[in-house]
């Protein structure tokens, strides 16, 4: 399962709602009924029956709830996905993006209870396989359960057989077979195997995975910043490679090296928002211009949704609090520090920085 702070979003996944057939009728004028043999009629009616009990077209209500999801609105998305399911209870993709929509609210049993009937209607679908599988992932980590753990690798094995140009699930492999250990099914080797597999489909995708391997496999982060400097190196078109850059020179104390990343995303894409939360964690671990790193971090959280596969809004809290520690304000920082576990209790960060912060005040 990913950091908080590493961006998730590895592929688009786009709907694909299929243009359900129109169901015709055929007016007939009341002097003319009597025309009509019973047979006939009979055969109408069924015909009508039929009609009518066919699955409602849900396209509108799908492009909706999407809208809703990728605002942050998601109790309006969910509710607006129940009533799809409602007009069409045979819809594996609303199923699908209703586990979605409990996963980001960490509502995992609800998740999996939608995840699973997704599955179950569609069981060819690759993507739907692999958000099972994280959604499996969140109730393990959550519940420290063995048995969903195990569920995880199955989801991901299977949406990688299902589709093997499915880099993402593929990704999703890797990591779990390198942070998970034997018993519930970790395995280095394997986790080699599916580096090698995404190099062969997409050699900037193969770099980012292999540097995954070395950092967490290997333990080799010399060898990690070589992999990802190849990729800055191939300059590739989509910023998600280069947020992935991004993190890393993060996780490695470099605040030097994330600027020239951040610089190169822009060129590809200036306007996404995780930008700004980039800029402002480069500036706080830099220690430089926190008046800007403050504006960056407010505006990340003011315009963005608090989503998964996005820098988290607890992390920016946590840097905003550094921020405020570095300019001397330690009521604010605590405040944000705060403010950040009541959106993840689980970070450990802040609640070092808090307990450090109060320790301190005696």
């Amino acid at each position: 399962m990913r950091s908080e702070h590493e961006n998730g979003a590895r592929i688009a996944i786009m709907v694909r709602t299929a243009a359900l057939a129109g169901v015709g009728f055929l007016a007939i004028g009341a002097p003319a009924l009597h025309a009509v043999p019973r047979a006939r009629l009979a055969v109408n009616e069924l015909r009508s029956f039929a009609a009518s009990a066919k699955p409602a077209d849900i396209s509108a209500l799908l492009q909706t709830a999407q809208r809703q999801f990728n605002a942050g609105n998601y109790s309006a998305a969910i509710t607006t996905l129940q009533s799809a399911i409602t007009q069409n209870p045979s819809s594996g993709e609303a199923y699908y993006w209703l586990g979605r929509t409990y996963y980001e609210i960490r509502d995992y049993d609800n998740a999996i209870a939608a995840g699973e009937k997704s599955v179950a209607l569609d069981p060819k679908n690759s993507v739907y396989h692999q958000w099972l599988g994280r959604i499996y992932g969140g109730k393990a980590d959550r519940d420290r359960s063995f048995s969903y753990a195990r569920k995880v690798k199955k989801e991901f094995e299977a949406a990688v057989e299902l589709n093997p140009d499915n880099l993402a699930a593929r990704r999703d492999l890797e990591e779990y077979d390198l942070q998970a250990p034997w018993v519930v099914g970790g395995n280095k080797d394997e986790a080699k195997a599916q580096v090698d597999a995404i190099t062969a489909h997409d050699p900037v995708a193969g770099h980012l995975a292999r540097g995954v391997y070395d950092m967490d496999g290997a333990k080799k982060a010399d060898l990690a910043e070589k992999e990802y400097r190849e990729v800055l190196a191939a300059k590739p078109a989509k910023i998600d490679d280069y947020l992935d850059v991004i993190a890393f020179f993060q996780q490695q104390n470099k605040p030097a090296d994330m600027q020239t990343a951040i610089e190169a995303a822009a060129l590809v894409a200036p306007n996404d928002p995780r930008l700004g939360y980039w800029r402002g964690a480069a500036l706080a671990l830099a220690g430089t211009n926190l008046g800007d790193a403050e504006k960056y971090l407010k505006a990340y959280l003011a315009s963005t949704p608090d989503r998964s596969d996005w820098p988290s809004h607890a992390a920016a809290r946590v840097w905003l609090g550094r921020v405020y520690e570095a300019q001397g304000k330690r009521s604010e920082a605590a405040e944000q520090y705060r403010a950040a576990l009541q959106l993840d209790s689980s970070d450990k960060d802040a609640k070092t920085r808090l307990d450090k912060l109060a320790k301190s005040a005696h």
